[in-house]
């Protein structure tokens, strides 16, 4: 499955206060997962397997390591955690580093949130605007004639995670230009 998103990373200091704006805001609560993301080595954007209790993908994005909202493309390959696929994908490629989360998983309509927890990191919350189905309405394409379909996407996943990055309170010193990976890779 390919989508698009629009999604920001940013240091949290009050998980508290998230969960009460989301409970505030009727947030679909789908649980608490622990995942492990193997990260491996590839030439071109990033690649991980995601283990969890939820969430089992294989998944491949591009992403600019910027501060703020950006715009992510990403394949998912929903697997199956019995699968050897971990086996072959560590042998063709190899790993390039392992990341252990807790993950809070919320959702309100498109908008997916994450409350982490990362080991060796600190806690985390993350917005992703989420457009799987193009459901860009022909009112908004015909509003904006000279405007392409994946540009009024953009600017409608942009607005939406903006919005809550206001709500959250979020400070621009906070946010995280990139991955999880790249972080404790740094360390």
């Amino acid at each position: 499955m390919n989508h698009l998103n629009i999604e920001i990373k940013a240091k949290c200091n009050n998980k508290n206060k998230i969960r009460e704006i989301l409970n505030s805001k009727n947030a679909v609560f789908k649980g608490t997962d622990h995942q492990i993301d193997t990260y491996f080595k590839i030439n071109n954007g990033r690649m991980k397997l995601r283990e969890g209790n939820i969430e089992n993908y294989l998944i491949h994005y591009e992403r600019e390591n910027k501060k703020g909202p950006k715009q992510s493309k990403v394949i998912l390959y929903k697997s199956n955690p019995n699968s050897s696929l971990k086996k072959l994908l560590k042998k063709a490629l190899g790993i390039l580093i392992i990341i252990d989360k807790e993950r809070e998983i919320y959702f309100i309509d498109n908008v997916k949130f994450h409350i982490d927890t990362v080991k060796e990191l600190g806690d985390f919350v993350e917005i992703e605007a989420i457009d799987e189905e193009g459901n860009i309405t022909k009112e908004e394409l015909l509003k904006q004639k000279n405007t392409n379909y994946s540009e009024i996407q953009n600017q409608r996943l942009l607005k939406q995670c903006n919005q809550y990055l206001e709500l959250f309170n979020i400070k621009e010193e906070d946010l995280i230009p990139i991955s999880y990976s790249d972080l404790l890779l740094k360390k």
